[in-house]
């Protein structure tokens, strides 16, 4: 009766195991995990109980809020002699032989990939082409934990896990601060920025590392992936590489007269059905002919109908005769307009 109510249902012999650790492991670490402490509340590690490490870990003794020792992958035999600076911190000498309570925290050194980075708000920056101008950007990095006692000190400290998305927000805050900064210095055109993004991303490795290594982490590779701009800059910038596609404006007119002439044969009225009348019509044969032949010819595209002056009434009617053969122009509006010709001609 008495031991029952001194150690519970589980009896004398569970309260020993639970007291005392022979073996100190982290089987399965999540992979988002990048500090466990090992669970040694109410618990002492016996001496010569064995500490596993396994590939990609490491594991930390922490006595009292400080750091004493560190352990790489491995099986240890935890005594005086793998635990030097907790045994001079306990002042055990060669005398450790009783079990001894210490936070054991296990990391995770395996690389942390594809973490997505972003800017939430446009970063502006002074381009050569644009002057000031404002651009998105997002890609990829991947990181690891390099140095766990200066991650231990300067991110996580004594907590039971600590966990990727827990220091996500300030790495990408890291990558935002530089962004600038790296495009800024890299003297590039915003037009060619696609172009050097494999630079772009290098000079961000660069600029990034110092302050990754800063709070124990190492930065394996960074990605610029897109770099864009906002909405209503892109609308501009669209509207300005449209005319640079277009080039000679003189040019662009012709070709998309013609491609408007067989729509505008096919309505009512003929040519003249765009709604200027036979004047537009011809002036229409005049431009693309223009076009065609190179010729000089002097041309005024007036509204309200007001008709087109060609010096030599011979090429006019010649251009009404080729437009009446293809079905261009009605039998009456040829015969209306060669009236006027004629006409002006004889006086």
């Amino acid at each position: 009766m008495v031991l029952n109510s001194i150690f519970g249902s589980n009896g004398l012999g569970g309260f020993i195991k639970k007291q005392f650790i022979d073996v100190i492991q982290w089987e399965n670490p999540a992979t988002d995990v990048l500090m466990w402490r090992f669970p040694l509340r109410d618990q002492e590690i016996q001496n010569g109980a064995a500490l596993i490490v396994r590939e990609s870990q490491n594991a930390m003794f922490v006595d009292e809020g400080a750091i004493a020792d560190q352990f790489g992958t491995g099986t240890f035999t935890l005594n005086t002699q793998n635990l030097p600076l907790l045994t001079n911190l306990r002042h055990w000498g060669k005398l450790f032989q009783s079990p001894f309570k210490s936070d054991v925290y296990f990391f995770n050194m395996r690389q942390q990939l594809s973490r997505r980075w972003g800017t939430a708000q446009p970063v502006t920056i002074r381009d050569n082409d644009f002057g000031a101008i404002s651009v998105r950007s997002f890609g990829m990095y991947s990181f690891r934990i390099a140095q766990p006692a200066v991650f231990f000190r300067e991110v996580s400290g004594v907590c039971e896990e600590y966990r990727t998305e827990t220091l996500e927000e300030q790495l990408r805050n890291l990558a935002v601060t530089q962004l600038a900064s790296a495009f800024g210095s890299s003297d590039i055109p915003f037009l060619d920025m696609a172009a050097n993004q494999l630079m772009l991303s290098q000079q961000m490795t660069t600029l990034l590392q110092p302050a990754f290594a800063a709070i124990g982490l190492e930065l394996e590779n960074f990605t610029v992936e897109s770099i864009t701009l906002p909405e209503s800059l892109q609308q501009r910038l669209d509207e300005r590489m449209g005319m640079g596609i277009v080039g000679d404006m003189a040019r662009y007119a012709q070709y998309q007269t013609a491609q408007a002439i067989p729509l505008a044969a096919q309505n009512e009225g003929g040519v003249a059905g765009i709604g200027a009348g036979l004047a537009a019509g011809m002036n229409i044969a005049n431009v693309m002919t223009s076009g065609m032949t190179g010729a000089a010819a002097t041309q005024s595209a007036l509204a309200g109908g007001t008709e087109t002056t060609v010096a030599d009434p011979t090429a006019r009617l010649a251009q009404l005769k080729t437009l009446l053969e293809q079905n261009l122009i009605s039998q009456n509006d040829y015969d209306t307009a060669k009236a006027e010709i004629i006409k002006k001609i004889t006086g």
